[in-house]
This record gives structure tokens, sequence and C-alpha cells, in this order.
């Protein structure tokens, strides 16, 4: 749906479903963007309630206090930096009054849904365009699966549910992407250092069904399932059945890894790959991938916004066509500020 406004001026009115982690993330980087004019949060879809919303607004025990005053009015009411968003308690998707709040878009984030007969509830309800925050169960799923920064130009305006990938994905994309278009890609291979998350206990516990993930996210490093492979095949589908992924949690409580081995179809020495990559990182692909060859620890890229920073102090190779590559990631913040770039992308191609 066209808006009266021009894309360079346009309001869009943003709706968030789910609150935790990522809708936290999401909101405050419109904020810290400058785009809270631009991009409108006028609700925010969360079972908890009031008083603990606006705390873990304004203290966040990873990226820091909110950058702005928060307050609560009444009790539906959440005004962040003199803007109201009204608050709502639903537990399933048909529940909020979407028709009424009229979003342009509505970001989920809870992470509960990922098939299509359940995400076709928030668009019979009233709501415009779907922007998640976790892929879809299967590619059919979505109109799109889109990494910002990589592939976002082939957004069609006129798509309803749209995938902004994973946070992992967004990481290992744009990487790969360039490597294959560059080199070639006969295999890749990667593992996945992640911090733990809310799906595993601080203690053992009964939480969840893949029993690894019973146990003490910050007394162990526990390998977990992935989906990183199917998702990086969804996006580079000419990699399709020549990508192997793992995970391990490690218990730091944010900034994740990704050990990248890939074998080549051209011969290629280290110094040439770190020097693409640093090219990249100041061209191609500027404000979405950095690179550093300092000697890092995971801490230095908390709250850092790029969706992958290659360390190349790291970089190895083994023979003329295998490389082994190491990329930091922000799980949280880098992630977050793809799907604000993502939603503004999306909102103004539909103005234009």
């Amino acid at each position: 749906m066209a808006s009266p406004h021009s894309a360079s001026s346009a309001t869009f009115r943003i709706a968030v479903n789910g609150y935790g982690r990522i809708g936290r993330c999401f909101v405050r980087a419109i904020h810290e963007a400058g785009l809270a004019d631009r991009l409108r949060v006028v609700a925010i879809n969360e079972p908890a309630d009031l008083a603990s919303i606006a705390h873990l607004t304004r203290f966040d025990s990873t990226h820091g206090r909110f950058p702005g005053q928060v307050a609560c009015h009444g009790g539906d009411t959440l005004i962040l930096d003199g803007r109201p968003i009204a608050i709502t308690h639903a537990v399933t998707p048909e529940n909020p009054a979407w028709r009424t709040l009229a979003p342009d878009l509505l970001v989920e984030c809870s992470g509960r849904y990922g098939e299509r007969v359940q995400l076709q509830h928030f668009i019979d309800t009233g709501c415009l365009r779907l922007l998640l925050s976790n892929p879809g169960a299967h590619a059919h799923d979505v109109d799109a699966t889109v990494v910002y920064g990589v592939t976002h130009d082939r957004l069609d305006p006129r798509a309803r549910l749209v995938s902004a990938a994973s946070c992992t994905t967004n990481a290992v994309i744009p990487v790969l992407a360039l490597l294959q278009r560059e080199f070639g890609l006969e295999r890749v291979l990667l593992t996945t250092l992640h911090s733990a998350m809310n799906d595993q206990p601080l203690i053992d516990g009964y939480h969840h069904r893949e029993l690894a993930r019973t146990r003490s996210a910050m007394q162990s490093i526990i390998p977990v399932a992935t989906g990183l492979a199917r998702g990086v095949e969804r996006l580079l589908p000419e990699l399709a059945g020549r990508v192997e992924a793992k995970a391990i949690r490690v218990p730091t409580h944010n900034v994740s890894a990704i050990d990248m081995v890939l074998a080549l179809k051209e011969d290629i020495a280290a110094g040439r790959i770190n020097e693409l990559l640093r090219e990249a990182a100041r061209d191609l692909y500027a404000g979405i991938v950095d690179w550093s060859d300092a000697p890092h620890a995971s801490i230095d890229f908390n709250h850092d916004p790029h969706s992958a920073i290659v360390d190349g102090s790291q970089t190895r190779a083994c023979g003329p066509r295998m490389v082994n590559l190491f990329v930091w990631f922000d799980n949280e913040w880098g992630f977050a500020n793809r799907m604000t770039e993502l939603a503004r992308h999306w909102l103004e191609s539909t103005a234009s």
C-alpha cells in the first residue's frame, strides 16, 4: 500500500510482537539510529506487565541504560522520549487489535511462529506486512528471506511476509557470497560459538526437549542443534548440498563467533583473502561487515552494529585451496540493526 508521503519524509507506524531480547534491541536500535520519528513504534504486544516492560527497557545488563527517557502512563502506555506506545498483553496472534492500531509493519520478535498458516493470522487480523526475526520453517512459509546488505535489493515491495533470517545467517552470508563470487566454494563447514540464550537454564532443569539444553548454561560448553546450513542454502542456493554446520553454546552473555572452514575452487593465499575482506568492509559491505587484525576478545564487540567482524589475525590457509576464517558478531545488537535497516528499506520501497 503506497504512502501519501515521499520515501524521504514518510513516517511509518511500527508494531512489535514479543518484547524479549531482540524486540527490545530492535526498538532501542531505532532510537539510537535517530529513526524514532521515521519508524514510529506505536504498539508493543508482550504478555509481561507494563512495570516489567518499562524496567527492562530502561536497564539492560548487556547493552546498558536506554539512551533516553522511559516512563509509563496509566496501565497500558509505555513512553519513550515523549512518544507513547500502546501496550497489549495477548498470547495469540489473533488477539491484539492490529487493525485498530493500523501498523504499516508488524515486527514479530517472539520467535514462536515460523509456519505460514501461523503467520497468516497476523495478516488476517489487520497487519499490512510482517517482518520475522527468525527464519520461516520452510522457504515457502514466507514471501522472502532477506539478509540486509546482500539480498535486500531483490525484495519485492508487494511482499507481505518477510523473514530477516537469523543472526548467524546474517553473519556468514556476506562473507560466503563474496568468496563464492570471487573464487567459488566447493565445501563449507561452519561452527558457531554462540553465547548462552534464554532457552537454557541457569542450573540444570527441564527447559528443552533437546537434552543438552537442559544443562546449566553457565557451567558448560554445550553442543546444540542448528539450522544454519539450511539457512545458508536458502540464501545461496548454488551451495545446496555443500554446506554443513554445527553450533556450540558457550557460557558468555553476549557476542558470538563463527569458525568457517572453506574449500575453494581456486588456489588462493590467506593474505589475498584478508585483502579482499578488508576492502569489502570499506566499500561493498561498509556498515554491514567490519575487519580487524587486532588481538581481540569477544567482549570487544558487545553492542557492535555490524553483522560480522572478520578477525584477520585468525585467517589460516591449509594448502592452496582450504582457508579457515574467524568471524565475530554481536548476536543481539548486530541483528537488531539489520532488522531496523530492512524495515526501513522495505517500507520506503512501498512509498516510492
